[in-house]
């Protein structure tokens, strides 16, 4: 059984780290672009998406990745958007609780997926203004890449 309050803790933490003095199109790019050599590198097949403020700055769907990975960045980042934390968090956090994020009446499936992958982007002491968010894996993998990737652009 997966210790929840640790991996929550895990994620409050990688929430507060990963955070932008300043986020541009050169800075979307950047990280796009160490997503997909990540993926490549391991021989995942994965789409990725960098939203800010509504306006998509990077999307890139690999060889081979399905189209419904489009969708499901859509409805994690809806996740973020809704919640203010990383769509990880979000999942993890009802688990913790017994509850079923799916059985939520007034966030339907079809529009949010609280499944690992879509990331908050944070500018310091301003807020959320955007997601990095990766689909094609486990959830736990999509998380992952985007934080290895993040930690590398934010070094």
């Amino acid at each position: 059984m997966e210790n929840y309050a640790e991996l929550l803790d895990t994620l409050t933490q990688q929430e507060k780290e990963l955070q932008f003095t300043a986020f541009s199109s050169d800075t979307a790019l950047a990280l796009g672009l160490k997503i997909v050599e990540l993926a490549k590198a391991r021989a995942k097949v994965i789409t990725v998406n960098i939203t800010i403020n509504g306006k998509v700055l990077f999307h890139h769907a690999m060889q081979g990745a399905s189209a419904d990975q489009a969708d499901w960045i859509r409805r994690k980042n809806n996740v973020v958007a809704r919640f203010g934390r990383c769509s990880f968090y979000v999942g993890i956090d009802h688990k913790h609780r017994g509850v079923s994020f799916e059985d939520i009446k007034y966030l339907p499936p079809v529009d949010y997926a609280a499944n690992g992958g879509a990331f908050p982007i944070t500018i310091k002491d301003t807020g959320i203004i955007g997601t990095v968010t990766v689909s094609g894996l486990r959830q736990a993998e999509d998380h992952a890449l985007a934080i290895e990737a993040l930690r590398a652009v934010l070094a």
